[in-house]
């Protein structure tokens, strides 16, 4: 059996996030938005909870597109709230239309949402060396930093712990613990990635 970080348990559909997706480098902005709103979404939930609902997520909020979603309406949030197959928290989804607004801010003044979100670890996936998950922190130096930029530009639900399970799940760090198989592909996939995090130079 292959050893995988112990918060997957025997769930397949967390087994298949943990072996696909976590911890992968993401740089599509529409794909980090998608992240950032379900990672909000989570607050108080279990990320199964929204595992189990993304793709109603990914239907209701029009992929993930900002400039969509940052243009709803009154009667869009209504609508959302009678969707079963969303978290129906007003809240919530009004934190998705606001940070969305937000977002296009970011891309106008430095081009990608990637450009803006990846400065917090200057550009490169940190490649840490867990050997066992109590070592795993929930919030960091630059998880405080992103969340305090990120709240200061007038985004809700990006609290420092959300943001760090943001950076974990979007490969920002790799918090795969040492024994795990996906420890070192991850890690080869970071050293082998050429994309660039182009933008306007932080301000």
């Amino acid at each position: 059996m292959k050893c995988r970080c112990e918060w997957c348990r025997n769930n397949p559909l967390y087994i298949a996030y943990h072996d696909n997706e976590w911890g992968v480098p993401a740089y599509d902005d529409q794909h980090l938005f998608g992240m950032l709103l379900l990672e909000g979404a989570q607050a108080g939930l279990s990320w199964l909870t929204i595992l189990k609902k993304r793709a109603n997520y990914r239907k209701a909020f029009h992929a993930f597109d900002p400039e969509k979603i940052a243009a709803y309406s009154e009667r869009d949030i209504q609508s959302l709230l009678t969707d079963s197959g969303i978290v129906r928290n007003r809240l919530k989804i009004e934190s998705a239309i606001k940070n969305a607004q937000r977002v296009l801010e970011i891309k106008e003044e430095y081009g990608t949402l990637a450009a803006f979100l990846w400065q917090y670890v200057d550009g490169a996936p940190r490649q840490n060396n867990w050997t066992s998950m109590a070592e795993l922190p929930t919030r960091t130096d630059q998880s405080d930093a992103m969340s305090k930029d990120l709240k200061r530009r007038g985004f809700n639900f990006v609290g420092s712990t959300i943001c760090y399970a943001f950076m974990q799940a979007v490969g920002m760090v790799n918090d795969h613990i040492v024994g795990c198989f996906r420890y070192a592909e991850v890690k080869h996939m970071a050293q082998q990635d050429k994309s660039s995090v182009s933008g306007k130079p932080r301000r």
